[in-house]
């Protein structure tokens, strides 16, 4: 059909539209990815590693002591006090606790400490299987 003279195009192009969403969606599926990443640690190793067969909580010591909580940074000073908010009306009590192998073993035990007397009934930690020996 020809258009008369003097009316106006009324359909809307959705291909640059349908472009720009393909671009985007592009973009969402290369970075989501990257997003996941968690807290560098360098765990010790151990002949018996199990693997953790309840949900808890995952408490992680960087190299340069500091002290996470799933993914968010800690005061030490503060820990107890937030463990005690984290567990309050919960029945199981769970810490999975992730020492980076650098750290000095007595600040592990008193972190140890803490976790206990805010009433963590469950303390587990967190190593890595020794790796194979390549002959």
């Amino acid at each position: 059909t020809k258009r008369e003279i003097g009316t106006s195009l009324s359909e809307i192009n959705v291909t640059p539209l349908v472009d720009v969403m393909l671009v985007l969606l592009i973009i969402f599926m290369v970075t989501a990815p990257l997003m996941q990443s968690g807290i560098v640690v360098n765990l010790p190793q151990a002949e018996t590693v199990s693997a953790p067969a309840e949900e808890g909580l995952t408490l992680t010591i960087t190299k340069d002591r500091y002290i996470h909580i799933e993914n968010s940074a800690i005061n030490q000073f503060l820990l107890e006090q937030k463990l005690k908010e984290y567990f309050f009306g919960k029945e199981k009590k769970i810490v999975f606790l992730r020492a980076d192998e650098s750290i000095n073993y007595g600040f592990v035990i008193h972190i140890m400490d803490i976790i206990k007397k805010a009433g963590v009934e469950v303390l587990g930690l967190v190593s890595e299987p020794p790796e194979p020996i390549k002959k």
